[in-house]
């Protein structure tokens, strides 16, 4: 399924505008890792899915996307899992950890939110990087938000940076916070690079 709607987004997708997409080749090839990707609106995740292919993405989801039949069918069909962002426990990084074990790759959008403002990140994708030794992989995108803005021909962009893992000379708090620090002035980096691009 999720093979599938992806290649067909892809052709549906492109009718808009043709994805550039940059340093890709900074993905690392094989295990797990976390794509950590800024997000303002819900066009990016479909774009950050298809500039990936043939990997797949596991998405985490908020879990209130889950709430009825249909939506629950798709978002399981397209790997995503429900997370409560209201009141994280334990259980939040069971499953994005057991996916890592698996060499599988989990994305996330460390914002919370959808939004084109400045937010503090939050911190589950480093807790969920760190506690799986897997390391992090910023991707900026730039480009349509919402249905509107396809029709507008603004092309979309995608940039990956350079992998984030954590610091093995420094005790594992501290490291997360040199984790937090290089993500969130990464993300930064790559967004004003996509804009003179």
């Amino acid at each position: 399924m999720y093979s599938f709607s992806a290649h067909a987004l892809k052709i549906i997708l492109s009718l808009f505008g043709r994805l550039k997409i940059y340093n890709k080749d900074k993905m690392p090839r094989s295990g797990g890792s976390v794509i950590a990707c800024t997000h303002t609106g819900w066009v990016d995740i479909l774009w950050l899915g298809i500039s990936i292919l043939p990997i797949q993405i596991h998405y985490m989801a908020k879990k209130e996307l889950f709430q009825t039949p249909f939506l629950k069918w798709l978002m399981r069909n397209l790997n995503a899992f429900p997370v409560d962002r209201e009141n994280p426990g334990p259980s939040t990084i069971k499953v994005p950890k057991k996916l890592l074990k698996e060499n599988k790759v989990v994305g996330i959008f460390p914002s919370g939110t959808r939004t084109s403002e400045e937010v503090p990140l939050k911190r589950g994708a480093v807790t969920i990087a760190a506690s799986s030794k897997v390391p992090i992989i910023p991707v900026a995108y730039h480009g349509p938000n919402n249905f509107k803005d396809l029709f507008k021909r603004f092309k979309p962009k995608i940039i990956y940076g350079d992998p984030i893992y954590l610091p093995e000379d420094m005790p594992k708090k501290e490291g997360m916070e040199v984790m937090m620090k290089d993500l969130n002035d990464t993300l930064k980096e790559l967004q004003n690079e996509l804009k003179n691009k």
